[in-house]
């Protein structure tokens, strides 16, 4: 890597005579991912070459020329990240889950977003020197977009690719201050290797349509509608530790995990989520005829059964593992 030079991809554009390049331009160029996460080109050729054999001028928008976001010190204030609404958008989270799922099944599995080199992305891992899936090119780009829009710097998102994330356009906002220090807990490799390897294969028909891009759209839908349900873990322990600190804080005090995980675990209640996700998916997955009535079928676009035990087997685990992790760091983080 030494002498290479590098351009991190999302701060990175070609000009000529201060005019981008026509879509023709191209470069003899490798992307990678450095030893922090961060993605980049390299350049393979001393010379880029426009479709007219002249040499353009690479300007990279680092920190003297990226946009500077204006009005630092906004104040969220629509109070979505309260503790007294957990309940709430935990709920409104499923649905977010239930369609992502029914959108994503319409298409069939397409295996080739899913395998390396398939679909061949200008994108490689820097320690494996592997190309990154079409999945995994498509996320990253889609979380370079939502990053300049400040979405990851609300304190309930969670990037799956935090070493790229690009310079802000809108300035980030002021929000209360409910969790402590919580941004080191991160399950998205984890969630991802799930996604890919079980809840595709489970939600999705055998074969190939072609609509590669499409299924990996709505792969990030899910993706990212898993992942914000799966950390919102954190908001849940904050709560319950404050509802109940005297019984937590010695199970704290020793990490002791299993205990911890042992408290945090209702039956009845996990139950009643499990049996509300999979109404709610028996009437949304299912057409009604024209009049709005009922068709009788017992066809459904996603079994309800299926988004029941994705509940059971994972959302909610996971969600217990985040907030045990969470817990765990409570108080020696409480002062910082």
């Amino acid at each position: 890597m030494s002498g290479t030079m590098f351009f991190p991809i999302s701060n990175m554009c070609m000009i000529k005579h201060g005019k981008p390049l026509p879509q023709r331009a191209h470069a003899t160029r490798k992307v990678s991912c450095c030893a922090h996460g961060i993605l980049g080109i390299r350049l393979q050729s001393s010379r880029l070459t426009s479709s007219r054999g002249r040499t353009p001028v690479l300007q990279r928008a680092g920190p003297e020329s990226a946009p500077v976001a204006e009005g630092e010190g906004l104040e969220d204030l629509s109070q979505s990240l309260s503790l007294d609404n957990i309940r709430a958008s935990l709920i409104r989270q499923e649905d977010s889950i239930i369609f992502s799922f029914i959108e994503r099944a319409q298409f069939k599995r397409n295996d080739k977003v899913y395998r390396r080199d398939a679909i061949p992305v200008p994108v490689y891992h820097c320690r494996t020197q592997e190309r990154f899936t079409f999945l995994e090119f498509f996320l990253r780009e889609n979380e370079q977009l939502w990053g300049k829009m400040r979405r990851y710097t609300s304190p309930d998102e969670v990037p799956f690719y935090p070493g790229s994330l690009p310079s802000l356009i809108l300035p980030p906002l002021k929000y209360p201050k409910v969790l402590v220090d919580p941004d080191h807990i991160s399950l998205n490799d984890e969630i991802l290797d799930l996604y890919v390897n079980t809840l595709v294969p489970e939600f999705t028909e055998e074969g190939n349509d072609n609509n590669y891009g499409s299924a990996a759209m709505y792969d990030c839908m899910c993706l990212q509608a898993l992942s914000k349900r799966i950390h919102y873990g954190k908001f849940v322990a904050e709560a319950k530790f404050k509802s109940d600190r005297a019984t937590y804080t010695p199970l704290i005090e020793a990490q002791d995990a299993e205990g911890l995980m042992a408290l945090l675990t209702f039956p009845k209640v996990e139950q009643d989520v499990i049996d509300r996700v999979t109404k709610k998916a028996r009437m949304i997955g299912r057409d009604l005829d024209s009049d709005g009535s009922d068709n009788n079928t017992q066809s459904y676009k996603v079994q309800p059964e299926a988004i029941g035990k994705l509940y059971k087997d994972w959302v909610m685990p996971l969600t217990k593992k985040v907030q045990v992790k969470y817990l765990l760091q409570r108080l020696e983080n409480e002062n910082k």
